[in-house]
């Protein structure tokens, strides 16, 4: 009996400890996740600096210091370019290294590699049909071209893989201990992955197919009263009285016929409210006489943080900003003459093309009446579960076939071709290698001459006094509406056939007004003698900004500051008060009075502590969703109309057609729809309450969140005490928001900065430093940033490292 009992209690032992080391469906093995040895305990870091005094390094040349202020930002002074670099790359692996990997992932559509999960898996097969893999592979060989860059590049990359090889298991991210798989090995390939990235997330977005199902569905009469392409007193981000001295290259739009073919569902699209703004004053409207400029790009707001700061210096360069972790350029920042900034600028980069087959093979394909041969590439998916999954990819030559009998099987087997700015080669890093090391203006607008996407509207100021913005990009010359619908593949009349010279691209420099802004508006106006569209573009926020800087004189830092968290509800303040016209008071229960009191009383701004802003939207939301109810109705894919378009018909047209209410047997006028959407609007306050408690603040109600990339609750931070929302400044919404805030003060004896991001530069939720930021962040508090030639007295300063070769 004892021995049976032995036998057991081993055989017990040994099955659990089997267990805890096999991975059970979607949940890693437990014992090494538990390991106390090498499991996720020793990812908890203690308070303090953590970092070795003395550090060494494969490859470098000479030694580097590292100084660190509160922030952990890395000050990397180094004596060459490629030890500054190498050293970059092994810092930035260090406290992003699972981020990194996470990201280029990602671009090549590996992610189901680690993930076992159908819906990944579709995920990667989508951004490889789309081209972010072959865009990237494309990138990397266009770099080859600039010798300095590419060195940068494969320095960069040898310093990730330096700290790669130190690492045991014990040192692994949480992330990777969690889903249970190691680090690869970096590339050069890898460290291009921003290009895609943010192509993807700030290039991708079109409408041409919801477009053209809207046309067919309304006629181009009302398709015009429902997606006008301009409308209203619109504040473009080159001021009206700018002029066009120059003879543009001509396009003559072919008598066409768009093929009005039905899709009922179309490919994910970026989120809408990724955007930005900026602003630079120059010294005639400061304090100090000195150019004072800002930017914050508005993104999903992540954990880490999409950014990660660093400051760059190596003796002919001194350069300091933010980078996407796994790129060793400086997207957005400063350095000792110039400072520059970005926000997206909304242009049509994304045209779709019906494409006819010769037959089922799809071997050859039709255009200008003649077959042209395909190419089929057969893409590979090496699974979590260890199978394999493979992909066709047929591809023409105006781009991949992205719809097709394998991908969106519900649109009855059409086949659509995508062609995409982002997949031409692209000399766009060269361009931001050249602005990190730009002196002056001359030297800024010779960077612009290479950057070629995604579109970006560039503020730029220098210590010189000069200010301008610039809105580069590759651009092809199109008749009115080529591209705004779907095109037919087979025509040659349908095609690019021409691309705006960078001579005749938007710009303005030094203007009277003494500022320039933008804010993902309307880029220019009629008058600008080249076509220019897009489906989305901004209403409020630049008017708002614009509204400030006339009037604001005298201006400091702290003004800009100001400015950026300003929370002013533009759309609001030109909605509303015809929205509480439109209310019958009289039958008013005193619940509907306290709430249209509230609103009545309000002053437009979304601050964190009013339930007013709480009060607007939801109303708002329901007003919105009920106006549109047709279009939940019809099959095939349809945009909404704007906001902006709404609001202005609601004011234009008593009796528009579109305030009726579909599932109510009457016939409901505007005025009615309002007085309905208002009760229910109330109601749905009364049953949150119910929910949630009385306490129906704005940040509470909205519950900005900052989610971890894996959506994990846990290593994320929800009920944000920020104000703000999409269409205001302060962009602030449940996900997404301003994702990194600079102002930069461009004084001639040494450049100021401010700057803060909702996050920290650690990537790890085990460290007592994990998006430490995020409060000052919400509450609009900056932090000054240690900048400058020689910084090694700064008493900003927590620790000194040195890094020597191996």
């Amino acid at each position: 009996m004892k021995t049976f009992r032995f036998v057991f209690f081993v055989a017990l032992t040994l099955a659990f400890g089997i267990i805890l080391n096999t991975k059970i469906g979607r949940t890693p093995p437990l014992g090494k996740f538990l390991n106390p040895f090498s499991g996720f305990w020793t990812n908890a870091e203690e308070s303090g600096v953590n970092y070795s005094e003395k550090l060494k390094i494969e490859g470098l040349d000479e030694e580097v210091t590292v100084y660190y202020d509160e922030l952990r930002i890395p000050h990397i002074y180094a004596q060459n370019e490629l030890d500054l670099h190498l050293v970059q790359g092994y810092l930035t692996a260090r406290d992003r290294l699972w981020q990194m990997d996470f990201f280029s992932r990602i671009v090549l559509g590996k992610l189901s590699e680690v993930l076992d999960n159908p819906g990944v898996l579709d995920f990667d097969k989508f951004n490889r049909r789309i081209g972010l893999k072959r865009m990237t592979h494309e990138f990397y060989e266009q770099t080859k071209e600039a010798p300095e860059l590419h060195a940068i590049i494969q320095a960069y990359s040898d310093g990730v893989n330096a700290y790669i090889d130190q690492m045991s298991a014990t040192d692994y991210p949480l992330e990777f201990k969690l889903l249970n798989y190691q680090p690869e090995k970096w590339s050069p390939l890898k460290t291009c992955l921003a290009y895609a990235m943010l192509s993807n997330t700030l290039s991708r977005g079109e409408s041409d197919l919801e477009n053209t199902n809207a046309l067919k569905l309304f006629g181009r009469e009302l398709f015009n009263i429902l997606y006008p392409e301009q409308i209203g007193n619109i504040d473009p981000v080159i001021r009206k009285t700018r002029n066009w001295n120059f003879a543009p290259v001509p396009v003559d739009k072919p008598d066409v016929t768009f093929p009005l073919l039905e899709t009922n569902e179309t490919i994910d699209k970026p989120h809408p409210l990724n955007g930005s703004n900026n602003f630079a004053v120059s010294g005639q409207k400061t304090k100090s006489g000195n150019v004072l400029l800002a930017n914050e790009p508005d993104l999903e707001l992540t954990l880490p943080s999409i950014w990660y700061a660093s400051h760059l210096n190596d003796t002919k360069k001194n350069v300091m900003g933010v980078t996407v972790p796994g790129t060793p350029i400086v997207l957005i920042g400063f350095n000792d003459s110039i400072s520059w900034g970005v926000t997206n600028s909304p242009r049509d980069q994304v045209d779709w093309y019906s494409i006819e087959f010769r037959d089922e093979s799809r071997e050859e394909y039709l255009y200008n009446n003649q077959w042209f041969k395909t190419e089929k590439v057969i893409e590979e998916f090496e699974l979590a579960d260890g199978s394999t999954a493979y992909d066709t990819i047929i591809y023409t030559h105006h781009g991949p076939v992205v719809y097709d009998r394998n991908f969106r099987t519900e649109n009855k087997r059409r086949n659509y071709a995508m062609k995409w700015i982002a997949h031409f080669p692209s000399t766009t890093f060269d361009a931001m290698y050249d602005v990190n090391r730009a002196q002056n203006y001359n030297q800024f607008v010779s960077a612009m001459k290479k950057f070629q996407g995604p579109p970006q509207n560039f503020i730029f100021g220098s210590a010189q006094g000069d200010i301008a913005l610039w809105l580069p990009g590759k651009f092809p010359v199109k008749w009115k509406e080529q591209g705004k619908f779907l095109m037919d593949g087979a025509k040659i009349s349908h095609e690019w056939k021409d691309y705006i010279p960078f001579e005749h691209y938007m710009y303005d420099v030094n203007p009277e007004q003494n500022y320039l802004t933008s804010a993902n508006q309307h880029p220019v106006d009629t008058l600008y003698p080249y076509y220019v569209y897009d489906h989305n573009y901004e209403y409020y926020r630049g008017r708002r900004i614009n509204d400030r800087l006339r009037v604001l004189t005298e201006i400091l830092p702290k003004d800009m500051m100001r400015l950026q968290n300003d929370n002013y509800n533009y759309m609001a303040s030109e909605s509303l008060p015809m929205m509480l016209d439109n209310l019958d008071t009289s039958t008013f229960t005193s619940g509907e009075w306290n709430y249209y009191q509230t609103l009545k009383e309000w002053d437009y701004f979304n601050a964190p502590n009013l339930k007013a802003p709480s009060n607007y939207q939801l109303w708002w939301d329901l007003l919105y969703e009920s106006t549109w109810d047709e279009f939940d109705t019809v099959s095939i894919a349809i945009n909404k109309p704007h906001r902006f378009v709404t609001i202005d018909q609601f004011k234009s047209d008593s009796t528009f057609i579109f305030s009726d209410i579909l599932q109510t047997p009457t016939r409901e006028s505007t005025r009615d729809l309002m007085n309905i959407t208002f009760k229910q609007a109330v109601d749905s306050l009364d049953n949150w309450i119910a929910e949630n408690g009385e306490d129906y603040n704005w940040s509470k109600f909205k519950n900005t969140t900052v989610r971890h990339l894996l959506r994990l609750d846990p290593f994320s931070k929800s009920q944000v005490p920020v104000g703000g929302y999409s269409g205001i400044v302060n962009a602030a919404s449940q996900g997404h928001g301003p994702s990194w805030r600079m102002v930069v003060e461009l004084n001639p004896e040494g450049t100021k900065a401010w700057g803060v991001y909702p996050g920290s530069q650690t990537g790890n939720p085990g460290s007592p430093l994990y998006a430490h930021m995020i409060d000052n962040w919400a509450t609009g508090n900056y932090y000054e940033l240690v900048f400058g030639s020689d910084i090694s007295t700064s008493n900003k300063l927590i620790f000194t490292q040195t890094i020597e070769a191996k």
